[in-house]
């Protein structure tokens, strides 16, 4: 899907390229000064006997680093990922849901706002109008997505109604196999959102597709006045975006599928087109983070456009330099577009190789 012709495409290409090499230059440079750089980075050149300062030149020398070991960030000390560059900036430190085990952890100063930000730049406003306020019906506690969305509505002009809820008990709950006691939580939550929802003028919301599922059983949001919903998380499919454009939301309200974890931040959708046929493809925030899909049995190798891969992401931010991490999903490879001039991917799902060992719970 482009308007531009082939020539204007591959020049804004190609200099999204040199953008990103100078990013890449960089970040380098601020992670691994000794005056900048977070102990476990300078730790890590120290022992690897090699300067990236000096061999690292440009996004495809990031491969010297080999693939980026999910282990590193689980447990702790926490601080030995804090950038000496911001040893006096207020920390926060962000989990993940632990489906895959011991949760892994970020530290973030000013990311999570940035990335929302940039990313309430491509939300119509006609959906999600200025000064709305907004329902967060998504993970709370130590996530990244609850204050990210809350400052998103505050960035745009409104106050955001969060819920109370625990990914990992209904994680434990689905593998004792009480399937009831986590549906009976999943209804708790929904039970939270409503009595926000009849208590206040709520327009826009963030929520999974299975809690976007749950809630419209309960009530028609396009008569509570909800205009856009974003919403991410495992089960978005083609056929689920069928199904909650055409169905679940109808015609009235907005719905802007993303892709996103507390590693990366979040991909942005294309605009669907009718040749796409409910496909979900996503851009990456680049140069802030890039996703490419590689070969699974040689992940150094990026597969042709089209093809079905492995996601590999690296995360590039003076907060956080995460090269080349193995993420535990495949997609297809999709081409740079106008808006995009860089790769993006398509029809994002659970890497088949990981689908019996990982627990999605309410995502």
């Amino acid at each position: 899907m482009s308007t531009a012709n082939a020539p204007e495409l591959a020049a804004r290409v190609q200099a999204s390229k040199e953008a990103l090499d100078a990013h890449v230059r960089e970040i380098i440079e601020w992670h691994f000064n000794p005056e900048t750089g977070c102990p476990f980075w300078l730790n890590w050149a120290e022992k690897a006997g090699w300067d990236p300062r000096k061999e690292v030149h440009n996004y495809a020398d990031l491969d010297k680093f080999g693939n980026f070991e999910d282990d590193w960030l689980r447990g702790g000390p926490v601080r030995r990922w804090v950038p000496k560059g911001y040893a006096d900036k207020p920390v926060y430190v962000f989990e993940t849901g632990g489906s895959t085990g011991v949760p892994k952890s970020r530290m973030q100063i000013n990311d999570f706002r940035i990335d929302y930000e940039q990313f309430s730049t491509t939300l119509p406003d006609a959906a999600f109008p200025k000064g709305s306020d907004w329902l967060m019906l998504g993970p709370s506690g130590p996530r990244r997505l609850r204050l990210a969305v809350e400052h998103l509505a505050q960035h745009r002009g409104g106050i955001a109604f969060c819920v109370d809820l625990d990914p990992r008990w209904v994680i434990k709950l689905i593998k004792r196999g009480e399937i009831r006691e986590a549906e009976l939580y999943k209804q708790h939550c929904i039970d939270q959102a409503l009595t926000i929802l009849r208590a206040n003028e709520v327009k826009c919301m963030f929520t999974t597709p299975k809690l976007l599922e749950a809630l419209c059983e309960k009530i028609d949001l396009a008569k509570y006045g909800i205009k856009g919903v974003f919403c991410g998380g495992t089960e978005m499919t083609p056929q689920f975006h069928r199904f909650a454009v055409e169905e679940l939301l109808g015609p009235d309200v907005y719905f802007a599928p993303t892709y996103g974890n507390t590693l990366m931040g979040l991909a942005t959708h294309r605009a669907p087109a009718k040749e796409d046929n409910w496909a979900i493809i996503y851009y990456p925030p680049a140069p802030r983070a890039l996703l490419e899909v590689v070969n699974p049995d040689n992940p150094l190798e990026l597969v042709p456009y089209g093809a079905t891969g492995r996601v590999r992401l690296t995360t590039l931010t003076k907060e956080t330099f995460i090269p080349r991490f193995l993420e535990r999903d495949e997609c297809e490879r999709e081409a740079p577009c106008d808006q995009y001039p860089w790769d993006g991917v398509r029809n994002v799902r659970p890497f088949s190789k990981f689908q019996k060992s990982v627990v999605e719970g309410v995502y």
